[in-house]
């Protein structure tokens, strides 16, 4: 088997050395180059034609998200973002996700020894999934809703109008409860595929809720940087959120969301339980809670990512009588998630990005 050509872009020769080290002890990798700036990597790249990219997002010269805009232009291949655990970071890491990385890692702090070993684990896993990723030149082709239609008008039970969310759309529209969920779960390249999904659906939709694998911090600038592109109401899940028409939630990183119900709909219990699947948010813990608590009621959504999380749970949510879809492997950056779904026939469909988002339009109230 061939080894994994990666070079190695970060301003910092503590953390090169460190990278060129830990990655070298997989006998998968061979690190084939370092660069303490794009302009250096640039040359390199043309050299050593390397299959992975780690790339720091700040950097002398020219910062990682503009590199990474012209490297994806001019030679498409997966990188892997170093990113730092903070808000700034997270924002910044959105952005290069949105431009064509496949992954991103948190930078642990070089006096962590324990952190440093973990980031090197985990960085090994990415490089050797990103080695296999699908990665696309340019950006998704959107099938925005048709900007003349107009605004559904919603009809709301007074009865339970106690704590409603008002429409984005129509602020003296006044959001309906749910009588339907839909579930999507996803992890690497995730982020990209729903966006595109929320970004094409009108706010008359059922409620929904997402796992998307990512850390505390990324969800809520994840959710914030959706929501603003949307018809519908997207955020991230708070504890004892209540679902309603036109909205989304976002599992927080670092916690874990399961759907509940009571004699007023759904809504949504955040709590610290411990990693399911190594993931925390786990989607297997969103989808079985969804297909105890919605049933046939219900559709389920897996989409891109590394690893099985999920694939247990569609397969609960198919047999209590939801809708399964699970994304195609032409569409998905990483066809781990979708595929280990198939394998146990958890998912009835089979559908690209465009696919899903046409199905979810049909699943109404």
């Amino acid at each position: 088997m061939n080894k994994i050509k990666v070079m190695i872009v970060d301003d910092s020769a503590v953390m090169r050395k460190f990278l060129t080290e830990s990655l070298s002890r997989s006998s998968r990798i061979e690190v084939v180059g370092t660069a303490l700036d794009p302009y250096i990597a640039a040359d390199k790249i043309n050299k050593l034609r390397p299959d992975v990219l780690t790339l720091d997002i700040e950097m002398p010269r020219m910062d990682g998200i503009t590199f990474l805009k012209k490297l994806m232009i001019a030679s498409p291949m997966p990188v892997i973002m170093v990113s730092s655990f903070t808000d700034s970071g997270a924002k910044v890491t959105l952005q290069a996700l949105e431009n064509g990385a496949v992954d991103f890692i948190l930078k642990p702090s070089i006096q962590d020894s324990a952190g440093m070993k973990e980031f090197a684990e985990a960085l090994i896993e990415k490089i050797i999934m990103a080695s296999k990723s699908n990665v696309k030149r340019g950006l998704p082709v959107k099938i925005l809703p048709d900007s003349n239609r107009p605004a559904p008008t919603i009809v709301v039970d007074k009865k339970y109008t106690a704590d409603v969310i008002l429409s984005k759309k129509d602020p003296g529209q006044i959001k309906a409860r749910s009588e339907k969920v839909i579930a999507i779960g996803a992890s690497t390249g995730g982020t990209e595929v729903i966006d595109e999904i929320l970004v094409n659906l009108p706010d008359n939709l059922p409620g929904i809720v997402i796992t998307q694998h990512m850390p505390e911090k990324f969800t809520e600038a994840f959710a914030n940087r959706v929501n603003e592109k949307c018809a519908i109401t997207v955020r991230e899940a708070k504890d004892k959120d209540r679902l309603y028409k036109g909205m989304a939630l976002i599992a927080p990183g670092g916690r874990h969301m399961l759907l509940r119900a009571d004699a007023n709909g759904y809504w949504v219990e955040i709590n610290d339980g411990p990693p399911v699947n190594r993931h925390k948010p786990s989607v297997d813990v969103l989808f079985r809670s969804v297909s105890h608590v919605a049933g046939t009621s219900a559709l389920g959504i897996i989409c891109t990512g590394m690893g099985n999380d999920g694939a247990a749970g569609l397969l609960e949510m198919k047999q209590a009588g939801a809708v399964t879809i699970s994304q195609d492997e032409a569409s998905c950056v990483v066809y781990g998630m979708p595929n280990e779904a198939k394998k146990i026939g958890a998912a009835a469909m089979e559908r690209n990005v465009k696919g899903i988002i046409e199905y979810i339009r049909t699943f109404n109230d």
